[in-house]
C-alpha cells in the first residue's frame, strides 16, 4: 500500500490525465477507505493542488474570462454538434427562440435557421450572419456594446432590449458549470447581466455546455442549475454528472 505522499502524488498525476476522479474509482484504485480518498482531496485543495467537487475532484483551471472566440470555434466540435442536434428538438414550430452568443449556440442556429415559423433574437454577431445566410426570416438583434471575445452585444443597452420580448426558448452558453453548488457561470459581469436578462423573459431556458465546462470554474454566476429548464451535454460529462443529487441529475440530456 502507497504511503499518504506517493498516493497523493498520485491523484495529481491522474488529474492531468482525466477530467474528472470521484471517490469510488480512487477507493478501488489505492485500497483505502472513503474516509482516507477524502482527507487526501482536502489535503491536495487547501494545497492549491485540485478542487473539491461533490463525489471527487476535478484540476485547478480558473478562469477570469471567456478564451477568445478562434479557440473556442476549433474546441469540442463533434461534442458541439451533437449537443445542438438534442437542443434543437427541443425548439417546436412557431417559437420565440433567443440565442445567446457562442460557439455551441451557433452550432443549434445552424440547425434552425431554415425552419419556418420561428422567430429569433440574438446578440451574436456569428449568429445572425448564419441566420441572414439562410435566409431565416423574423430575426431581431440585440443591440449594445460589441465584444470581439465572443462576438457578442452586451451592457445595460443589450439588457434593456432584451427585456422587451416575451421568449419560448432560450438556447444558452456556459462558461462552465459547477455541479457541487448548482451553479452556471460566464466570463465576466456583463456577460452575467445579459445572460439573467435573457433567463428572466423566457418561458423555458436550455443550456448548451460541452462536458469541458465541468472542469474549470469563471469569474461572475448567471444561473443556478435549478433555475433552468435542462442543460444538454455530451458523454464526456457523465461520470461527474453521475456524482450529482438526484434533483440536478434530473436537469441533464446527455446527446449522443
Amino acid at each position: 500500500m502507497l504511503n499518504t505522499e506517493d498516493r497523493q502524488a498520485q491523484i495529481v498525476s491522474l488529474l492531468g490525465e482525466k477530467l474528472f476522479l470521484d471517490l469510488r474509482s480512487l477507493t478501488e484504485r489505492f485500497q483505502v477507505s472513503v474516509a482516507t480518498v477524502r482527507r487526501d482531496l482536502n489535503e491536495l485543495e487547501k494545497a492549491g493542488l485540485l478542487r473539491r467537487t461533490h463525489g471527487g475532484a476535478v484540476s485547478i483551471n480558473q478562469v477570469s474570462q471567456d478564451p477568445a472566440n478562434a479557440a473556442r470555434a476549433v474546441s469540442h466540435g463533434a461534442e458541439k454538434r451533437a449537443i445542438a442536434e438534442v437542443a434543437a428538438t427541443m425548439i417546436a414550430d412557431g417559437d420565440v427562440v433567443l440565442l445567446d452568443a457562442g460557439t455551441t449556440a451557433l452550432e443549434v442556429a445552424k440547425l434552425l435557421a431554415g425552419r419556418k415559423g420561428l422567430t429569433f433574437i440574438t446578440n451574436g454577431a456569428d449568429i445572425v450572419a448564419e441566420l441572414i445566410r439562410h435566409e431565416a426570416s423574423n430575426i431581431y438583434v440585440v443591440g449594445g456594446e460589441f465584444a470581439e471575445i465572443n462576438r457578442s452585444f452586451r451592457g445595460p443597452l443589450a439588457e434593456h432590449f432584451i427585456r422587451q420580448f416575451n421568449v419560448d426558448k432560450l438556447i444558452l452558453n456556459a462558461a462552465s458549470i459547477d455541479l457541487g453548488r448548482g451553479l452556471i457561470f460566464t466570463g465576466s459581469p456583463v456577460n452575467a447581466g445579459v445572460q439573467k436578462a435573457m433567463i428572466e423573459v423566457s418561458s423555458r431556458t436550455i443550456v448548451v455546455a460541452d462536458h469541458s465546462k465541468f472542469t474549470k470554474t469563471s469569474f461572475s454566476v448567471a444561473a443556478e442549475i435549478e433555475e433552468v429548464g435542462v442543460v444538454v451535454t455530451d458523454a464526456g460529462a457523465r461520470t461527474i454528472i453521475d456524482t450529482a443529487s438526484e434533483r440536478l441529475r434530473k436537469k441533464f440530456v446527455i446527446a449522443g
